[in-house]
C-alpha cells in the first residue's frame, strides 16, 4: 500500500478500479506526399479543422447550458484557436512548401510553439508566468490532439469498462477534452501526476462534482488497470492497492459524509442563530454565476463573495460591459432583490494570469507586484468597464463592491474617486444605476490590518481575506513545500490581526465578514464567533456543515475561547485547544 500526496481541487471519496488513461497523444513520423497531393492534403486539413471546430462549439454550448458561461468559455477559447487564420496557415504553407503530410504539418507547426511556451514555464517558474505558459503549451497539445484524431480517423477514448462499472482514472495530465466526456455515472475520480489548481481539468472537476486529485508526482509505473485505489479529495490523496482495512476505513468514511450531507441538508431552511439566539449571517462565495443557485439550495443567506477572475480566463479578449453584466444579473436574480450580493473587483497577479491582462510575466515576485487592485489602477479602462456594469446591474438588488489587496488609504482613495468619475460618466450618458452603491475593501495584507482604524471611515463594510492576511503575516507561501508548515491560520499573529480589524470596524459601527478558507472550517468556527464575527461567508459545499455549528454555540462560551486562544504563544497550542473545544461542542465535526 502507497500513499501519494497531492492538490485536493474537488472535494469527495472515491474507492474503485482504476482505469490508466494514455494522453501522451499520437507522435507523428516525418512524411512527405507527392506534388500532385499537396491539394488533397490541404483540403483533408481544412475538414479535419471544420470538424474540431464543431466539436469544441458543442461542447463549449453543451457546458454554457449545463453550469455557466464562464465554463464553457474553457472550450471557446479552443474553437477561437481553431479558427485562428493566422495560425493554420501557417501549418498550410509547411504542407504547400515542404511536402509535408497534413499529419506531420500539424504535429510540426504546434510542437515549435510548445516548445517556446515549455521553455518560458521553465525560465518564470510557476508564480511568475510559467503557469499561463504551462497551461497554454497544454491546450495547444490538446488542439493538435483533436485534429490528428480526426485525419487518422481514431475515436475519443472511451471512459470506463464494458461492464459499464465506474472508475477512477489515473493519467500523466489530462486534457480539456478528456474531462469534457467525464460523467459521474461513469467516473467515481482522478487523479493526475501533473497538473495545478487552476488547470482547466481541475475546473472542470469542480463543476462535475467529481472528487480530484492532481499534481500527484510519478505513481502510474506502481499501478495498473484494474487495481483498486482511493482518491481522498478531501485530503488531496491517493492510496495506490489500499489493503483490506484502509478500504473499510475509506467505505465508512464515505458513507460518513453521505449521512453527513443527508443530515445537513435539513439545515436549509432553518436560520443560521446561535444556541442562545445571536443571528450569525452564512454567505457563500462564488466565482461562476451557476453556484449562486448552489447557496441558496445548501442554506445561504446570499453570496459574501463573488470572485469576478473567471471573467477573463479562457478568453482572448477583454470581456466586454456587457458580459459582465449579464454574468451579475444572472446572479441577482437568482437571489432576488433582498439577499446581498457582494462583487468583488478584479483580483489577477501572483498565482492567477490572464492572456488578455497585460500582466508581465517576468516579475521576479509576483505576489509583491502588479497585481489585483494595482493591476485595475494601472489599466483603468478594464477597472472602468467593471465598475460601470457593477453599478448598472446594483438597481436590480442588494448589490455591493468590494476592493481587493488594498495596502495603502491613497490605493482605497483612488479606487472611489474613479468610482465616482463612472458615476458621472453614467449620469451624463442618461444610463440608469445605483447612486449609493455600498463600497467595501478586503483586509488581506497587514498594513490594511494595521491600519483599519483610518480604513473604516472610508467604507460600508470589511471582508477580511484569511488566505493572503496569513500568507503576508507569516511570510509563507503555503503552496511552498519548504515553509508551507509556517502558514496556519490559528497562528497568534494573525488572530491578533483580525481581533483588532473587528475592533476597528465596531467602533465604526460597519459590518465585518470573513471570507477565506479559515471561515469555512468548522475548527475555528466558535474562535471567530469569540472574535466578534457575526458574519461568514464560505464555499456552497461548507454552509451547512458551519450552520450546523453555529446553531450549537453560545456566544458567552465562544467568547472564552477566543479569550483563551489569544493568551496562547503558539499555532499548535491554539490548533490543539480548538480542537478539544469542537469535540466538546460537535463531536462529528472533528471526525
Amino acid at each position: 500500500m502507497e500513499y501519494k500526496y497531492g492538490t485536493a481541487v474537488s472535494p469527495g471519496i472515491a474507492i474503485g478500479p482504476a482505469l490508466m488513461l494514455d494522453t501522451e497523444g499520437v507522435h507523428i513520423p516525418y512524411r512527405t506526399v507527392l506534388p500532385e497531393q499537396v491539394a488533397d492534403e490541404v483540403e483533408r486539413l481544412r475538414r479535419s479543422l471544420r470538424e474540431a471546430v464543431e466539436e469544441a462549439r458543442e461542447n463549449r454550448q453543451r457546458f454554457t447550458a449545463r453550469f455557466d458561461p464562464a465554463i464553457g468559455n474553457i472550450f471557446a477559447a479552443q474553437q477561437s484557436a481553431l479558427e485562428d487564420p493566422s495560425f493554420w496557415v501557417k501549418i498550410e504553407h509547411l504542407i504547400t512548401t515542404h511536402n509535408y503530410s497534413a499529419e506531420y504539418a500539424v504535429s510540426r507547426g504546434i510542437r515549435e510553439p510548445v516548445k517556446k511556451l515549455t521553455d518560458a514555464a521553465a525560465r518564470f517558474g510557476e508564480h511568475a508566468g510559467g503557469g499561463l505558459a504551462r497551461r497554454q503549451a497544454a491546450e495547444l497539445i490538446d488542439i493538435e490532439r483533436q485534429v490528428l484524431a480526426t485525419l487518422l480517423g481514431h475515436q475519443s477514448p472511451t471512459v470506463g469498462p464494458v461492464s459499464g462499472e465506474r472508475v477512477v482514472v489515473l493519467a500523466h495530465d489530462l486534457m480539456t477534452s478528456d474531462t469534457a466526456d467525464f460523467s459521474p455515472r461513469t467516473v467515481w475520480a482522478f487523479a493526475t501526476e501533473s497538473g495545478g489548481p487552476t488547470s482547466h481539468t481541475a475546473i472542470l472537476a469542480g463543476a462535475l462534482e467529481i472528487p480530484a486529485v492532481v499534481g500527484v508526482g510519478p505513481f502510474l509505473t506502481d499501478v495498473s488497470g484494474g487495481d483498486v485505489v482511493i482518491v481522498d479529495g478531501e485530503q488531496g490523496l491517493l492510496i495506490l492497492d489500499p489493503d483490506d482495512a484502509t478500504i473499510a476505513r475509506y467505505e465508512a468514511k464515505r458513507s460518513a459524509l453521505l449521512s453527513r450531507a443527508d443530515r445537513y441538508h435539513s439545515l436549509r431552511d432553518k436560520p443560521s442563530v446561535t444556541d442562545d439566539e445571536v443571528p450569525i449571517r452564512l454567505l457563500g462565495n462564488i466565482e461562476l454565476a451557476s453556484e449562486a443557485a448552489l447557496c441558496l439550495e445548501r442554506g445561504a443567506d446570499g453570496v459574501g463573495l463573488y470572485r469576478t477572475e473567471f471573467l477573463y480566463l479562457n478568453k482572448t479578449t477583454d470581456p466586454t460591459e456587457a458580459e459582465h453584466y449579464d454574468a451579475y444579473r444572472s446572479v441577482v436574480t437568482t437571489l432576488g432583490p433582498s439577499r446581498p450580493l457582494v462583487i468583488r473587483t478584479l483580483d489577477l497577479g501572483a498565482d492567477k494570469f490572464s492572456s488578455v491582462s497585460g500582466l508581465l510575466s517576468t516579475e521576479k515576485n509576483p505576489f509583491l507586484g502588479l497585481r489585483s487592485i494595482r493591476l485595475c489602477l494601472r489599466k483603468l479602462d478594464l477597472f472602468k468597464t467593471q465598475l460601470r456594469a457593477i453599478l448598472r446591474v446594483a438597481l436590480g438588488g442588494d448589490v455591493r463592491v468590494m476592493f481587493p489587496m488594498i495596502s495603502t488609504v491613497d490605493e482605497l482613495r483612488q479606487c472611489k474617486t474613479l468610482l465616482n468619475e463612472v458615476k458621472e460618466d453614467l449620469d451624463e450618458a442618461g444610463i440608469p444605476f445605483k447612486t449609493d452603491l455600498p463600497v467595501g475593501t478586503m483586509i488581506e495584507v497587514p498594513s490594511a490590518a494595521l491600519l483599519a482604524d483610518v480604513l473604516a471611515k472610508e467604507v460600508d463594510f470589511f471582508s477580511i481575506g484569511t488566505n493572503d492576511l496569513i500568507q503576508y503575516t507569516l511570510a509563507a507561501d503555503r503552496n511552498n513545500e519548504n515553509v508551507a508548515h509556517l502558514y496556519n491560520p490559528a497562528d497568534p499573529a494573525v488572530l491578533r490581526l483580525i481581533r483588532m480589524v473587528v475592533e476597528a470596524a465596531n467602533r465604526e459601527g460597519i459590518d465585518v465578514n470573513v471570507c477565506g478558507e479559515m471561515s469555512g472550517e468548522p475548527l475555528y468556527t466558535s474562535l471567530l464567533v469569540g472574535l466578534g464575527l457575526r458574519q461568514l461567508s464560505v464555499t456552497p459545499r461548507k454552509v451547512p456543515e458551519i450552520k450546523r455549528v453555529i446553531r450549537h454555540l453560545r456566544v458567552q462560551e465562544a467568547e472564552q475561547v477566543a479569550n483563551q486562544a489569544l493568551r496562547m504563544d503558539t499555532a499548535r497550542q491554539v490548533t490543539n485547544f480548538l480542537r478539544d473545544q469542537l469535540r466538546r461542542i460537535l463531536p462529528e465535526a472533528i471526525d
